[in-house]
């Protein structure tokens, strides 16, 4: 699995101009799902996730977690992390998962993570307005596979 994971003050997700979800500090979470990825895979990255720390601490050094800070978790579905840039002018998304094993492993990724902290989500496979005011900014780039 692949995610973006961005520290906000806050984001949200419409789909067809309505508000789906909304979260205010936290970690925007977009998540990426490859072909061959497993439940495994979606509980490393989201024990990662909850337990980075990239929040600050009373020094203003990033010492805190998301768990730590009472912060949110906004996931959003993005196959496109699955491009592969390397020939031509059009990406191939040829190692994304298939529809449906990656919406139940997105869906097993936001059942854990309901567990530990408040999440929010949007709408699987739709076309989403996703908006984020990154705090910082602080941008992070994680590959199940490495953990």
């Amino acid at each position: 699995m692949l995610a973006v994971l961005q520290r906000v003050t806050a984001s949200s997700v419409s789909v067809e101009g309505r508000e789906v979800a909304a979260i205010g500090k936290g970690l925007m979470l977009l998540l990426g799902v490859l072909e061959g990825d497993t439940e495994a895979d979606a509980e490393k990255l989201l024990a990662k996730t909850l337990h980075l720390r990239i929040f600050a601490d009373e020094a203003g050094k990033m010492n805190r977690s998301l768990l730590d800070v009472g912060g949110e978790l906004l996931v959003v579905s993005q196959f496109t992390l699955a491009a592969d840039v390397k020939k031509g002018r059009r990406p191939s998304f040829d190692a994304a998962a298939r529809p449906a094993e990656a919406e139940r492993l997105y869906r097993h990724f936001i059942t854990q993570a309901s567990r530990s902290a408040p999440v929010r989500h949007g709408v699987f496979g739709a076309h989403m307005d996703v908006r984020i005011a990154n705090d910082g900014p602080v941008t992070l780039m994680i590959d199940s596979k490495t953990l």
